[in-house]
This record gives structure tokens, C-alpha cells and sequence, in this order.
């Protein structure tokens, strides 16, 4: 990507130097200290369930408020006292990185806004290690990028990219953009009142059927992703070759059939909460190639 040297984005909070709050009883962190006690009571089986279900919202996680059911973690006020940040060169590098791409999501947004009469209200996007507090509870690095409604901001320890190179194989800094254009996309749902027709609109329905809603929430942000992609490659030139395929390197890398077939060695479609890898590839593509929101409507969709 050409990016160097682009304007950065001012909506960026640095959180790093915090002391990590407590997760609590409910909060990710517990979960996963929990596993060993849950392998006990359901057998692998049920806790490979649990696996999936965390690592459904690790990789591209939707946003915080969905995945608690909205009743949010246990909050912890420890996350107050602040330290000087101490970074390496490369983790400096890749904060000017993320403040770039957030500052062109900007321009994409505040236009397509502005082409409907309505205005764009940017996010946050605010940077941690290990733990954050936040309008939603307290959010873990475990569960990877999220996005809170509760105060309109987007939450990302940058270790995750590492993760993403190195154990997902989706390496590349157009692969990163994606994961934090994903989560724009989430904020943009957001806005336009989308996030909270498919929260009402769950409301009595078997998991089958919401985690059907959920699927088609995910890609269309991705599809919102692709959309971003398209201006910053049409309006602004800072795609490189390559650029692309990395994208949908990562968007095949976290479909919940590959990390379904990865942890437990078959898939359950029903329990899907993002979509196939496939799915995830065609909405990016189609965001892309259209770069229209009207062409992202995931839930009028025939097939998905």
C-alpha cells in the first residue's frame, strides 16, 4: 500500500500505557482460563463448541456489545492509572499505519455520507495491550479487533497482526487495513441503524436463525470493507499490486469453515456467526467491484 506519508488520523486514543483491567468473571480472559473445567463437564467435543465460539469473534470480531448479548462484561476501573508507552520501531510504524488507514476510511465514509445527505460520525479506534475497558465491559486481546456501539469505537491490540501473518498465513499490510476496515464497517452498520434492527429482530429466534442474521451482518461489513478498498484504489491510488489478493487472503483465512475444520476437524453451518470463507471472499469482491452500499444489502439477499 501506498500509505507513507498520507494524512493521519486525529480520532486515534492510546491506550497502551494502562495498566489491563481485571476481565472479571465473564470476561474473555475467563473464558479461556476456563477451558480446561468446560473440557471436563461437556468432553472435547463440547468444548471445541466453545473454541469455535471464541475464535468466531477473535478474527474479525463483530462487534463486543453483539458477542455479550448485550449485557456487556464486568467492568473494572484498574484500567486507569497510565504509563509511559514503551514501543519498538516497527510497533511505532505500524500505529502511523492504522492511523492512516482509519484517516482514508474517513474520506471514503465522509463522502458516501455526504453523496446521501447525512453526515458521517467518525469512530475512535483505540489502542491497547492485553485488555481495555470500554462502554461494553472489558474487552481482551483474545477475541482479536472489535468494534462497541456503546461508545462508537473500534478496539485493537496490534500483536493481533502477528497472529494474523503468522498463524492465519494472511500476511501483508493491505491484509491489516482489512481487518480494521471490517470493523469500520461495523461502525457504519452502526450509523445507519442496522446493528440494531438485527439485535431486535433476534430477539425470540432459535440460535440457528440468529446466528443466521449474524452471518449476514458480518458480510456485509465485509462487503462495507470492499467498498473502502474500491475508493481508496479509485479515488486516492494507494493500492499496490498485491494489494488485493492479500485482502482476500485474509478474508479466506478466517471463514468459520476453515477455523471450524482447523480446531475440531469438520464444520457445522448451522453455527456459523460470520460466514464461509468463500462467503467472506465474494462480499469483499463485491464491495469492491461495485463500491456501493445499495450492492452490500446481505439480507435481501437470495443466497448468501
Amino acid at each position: 500500500m501506498r500509505w507513507r506519508g498520507r494524512r493521519q488520523s486525529s480520532n486515534i486514543e492510546d491506550k497502551r500505557g494502562m495498566r489491563a483491567p481485571s476481565m472479571g468473571r465473564l470476561g474473555a480472559g475467563g473464558i479461556v482460563r476456563l477451558l480446561p473445567l468446560v473440557f471436563r463437564v461437556l468432553g472435547f467435543k463440547g468444548t471445541l463448541v466453545v473454541v469455535a465460539l471464541i475464535g468466531g469473534y477473535s478474527y474479525f470480531g463483530g462487534d463486543l456489545e453483539r458477542f455479550l448479548g448485550g449485557t456487556g462484561f464486568e467492568t473494572s476501573q484498574t484500567g486507569s492509572s497510565s504509563q509511559p508507552v514503551k514501543q519498538s520501531e516497527a510497533e511505532k510504524q505500524l500505529v502511523e499505519f492504522v492511523s492512516t488507514v482509519l484517516a482514508d476510511t474517513e474520506d471514503t465514509w465522509n463522502e458516501l455520507f455526504k453523496q446521501t445527505g447525512n453526515s458521517y460520525q467518525e469512530p475512535r479506534l483505540v489502542l491497547f495491550r492485553q485488555a481495555v475497558s470500554t462502554a461494553c465491559g472489558t474487552g481482551s486481546a483474545q477475541i482479536g479487533p472489535f468494534y462497541c456501539p456503546a461508545d462508537q469505537k473500534v478496539y485493537i491490540d496490534l500483536s493481533f497482526f502477528d497472529e494474523l501473518k503468522n498463524r492465519h498465513e494472511a500476511p501483508g499490510d493491505f491484509a491489516q487495513a482489512y481487518v480494521l476496515a471490517h470493523e469500520i464497517g461495523h461502525h457504519v452498520q452502526t450509523l445507519r441503524g442496522i446493528s440494531q434492527k438485527v439485535q431486535q429482530s433476534k430477539k425470540g429466534l432459535s440460535s440457528v436463525k440468529a446466528n443466521r442474521l449474524s452471518v449476514k451482518q458480518e458480510l456485509q461489513a465485509d462487503c462495507y470493507a470492499g467498498i473502502w478498498a474500491h475508493h481508496a484504489r479509485r479515488s486516492r491510488q494507494i493500492l499496490e499490486s498485491g494489494d488485493i489478493e492479500e485482502g482476500l487472503a485474509a478474508a479466506s483465512a478466517i471463514g468459520d469453515d476453515r477455523l471450524q475444520k482447523q480446531a475440531r476437524g469438520y464444520v457445522i453451518p448451522d453455527s456459523f456467526t460470520h460466514g464461509s470463507s468463500g462467503q467472506r471472499v465474494a462480499w469483499f469482491k463485491t464491495g469492491l467491484s461495485k463500491g456501493s452500499l445499495k450492492a452490500c444489502d446481505t439480507f435481501a439477499a437470495g443466497t448468501l
